[in-house]
């Protein structure tokens, strides 16, 4: 009951964004202009927002576009040859036929398909005209189109809080693998490496937040100042990806350490926990407001002191477990600091050298 709560507390503001786009575009095209029946306006206009907050305006175009297709060739047809099973069959197919030839993505197909089932059954050509019902797709998208520049969703807020949250994933998961390599224990890490597989989907809606967000920030004037922070967040995304990859990598050779009884550097272990700490500041820089701290020069200052001690000391005489392992960790500083706004090049460069001519040298 609490995840459902939670799930549905998530989506209320899209269901209202959905409700109002409905409601406003049947009153546009049946009160305003007249249509008997505008069955697609609200249609148009509820499946193009969706209860997701990316790429709705290509999705209101692709929608128009599968619409005026499954209407055109629904009228075209059912108005000549009646309505029935083997009428609909050719319907459908000439209907999607014609979308996949326009356009090859997955939704101007299916709504072709879905309109022209409605016109041989339900809305057969003889009520409300074929152009009618084109227009009100139209207003319909529109509508769609106006719901999220005049009640927007905050752009910035729930890809921040996304962020947020994988990175608190990563600071556990972090925390859980040296924990299980202080006690040589494999159960911490076998828990952790589950947990860090858990977040795919997590980014994967990052990704769509992000693009949300960016779509809000371009048709909606209340927050076109938020574009800056939006493109902070997209930069961020790749190297949370690959962060959250290299912990994966990091706790399967931490538990084949530990399973071989490999000898190891307890220097190691605590990088790792200082690694755990400062990816919980990341954390807390995605949370915060600007001014607020801490922001990315303050995170950017804990992974620096963070990188400064993964010197090739640390795995002298080492397995090849444990070289992973350090290996793994400089990769996720890398990762990190490009989070914290640095660029690679630089990233690299604040990580002492491990061979006499590095490719970029370090910091001084």
């Amino acid at each position: 009951m609490k995840v459902s709560t939670t799930r549905l507390r998530a989506s209320l503001f899209p269901v209202l964004q959905c409700a109002i786009a409905a409601g406003l575009a049947w009153w546009v095209a049946n009160d305003l202009l007249h249509h008997p029946n505008p069955f697609f306006a609200p249609m148009a206009a509820v499946i193009s927002l969706g209860l997701s907050i990316g790429a709705r305006l290509r999705r209101s175009m692709e929608l128009v576009a599968g619409v005026a297709v499954g209407i055109g060739v629904g009228d075209l047809l059912i108005s000549q040859i009646g309505s029935g099973a083997w009428q609909i069959m050719l319907v459908v197919a000439l209907a999607m036929a014609t979308a996949i030839f326009v356009d090859g993505g997955p939704i101007i197909p299916m709504q072709a398909a879905t309109s022209a089932v409605l016109v041989a059954t339900l809305i057969p050509p003889d009520v409300g005209g074929g152009p009618d019902r084109m227009i009100d797709a139209l207003i319909g998208g529109m509508v769609g189109v106006l719901v999220v520049a005049f009640v927007p969703s905050h752009p910035v807020l729930r890809a921040r809080q996304s962020a947020a949250g994988i990175l608190g994933t990563a600071a556990e998961v972090l925390q859980m693998v040296a924990d299980g390599l202080i006690a040589n224990d494999p159960e911490p890490i076998v828990a952790a490496l589950r947990k860090a597989r858990g977040t795919q989907a997590q980014i994967d809606g990052l990704r769509a937040q992000i693009v949300g967000g960016q779509e809000v920030s371009l048709v909606s004037p209340m927050y076109w100042r938020s574009r800056p922070r939006l493109e902070r967040l997209s930069a961020a995304a790749d190297p949370i990806d690959n962060a959250m990859r290299n912990i994966r990598v990091l706790a399967r050779r931490s538990l084949t350490l530990v399973q071989d009884d490999e000898i190891l550097d307890p220097r190691l272990v605590d990088e790792i926990e200082r690694l755990a700490h400062a990816v919980d500041v990341l954390r807390r820089m995605a949370l915060a407001d600007p001014g607020q701290q801490p922001d990315r020069a303050e995170a950017a200052r804990v992974l620096r002191s963070v990188a400064a001690a993964a010197k090739p000391e640390m795995v002298k005489g080492a397995g090849i477990s444990a070289t992973v392992v350090f290996a793994q960790i400089r990769s996720l500083i890398v990762d990190l600091l490009q989070v914290a706004g640095l660029s690679r090049i630089s990233a690299i460069a604040t990580l002492p050298p491990t061979v006499p001519h590095p490719a970029y040298p370090p910091e001084l």
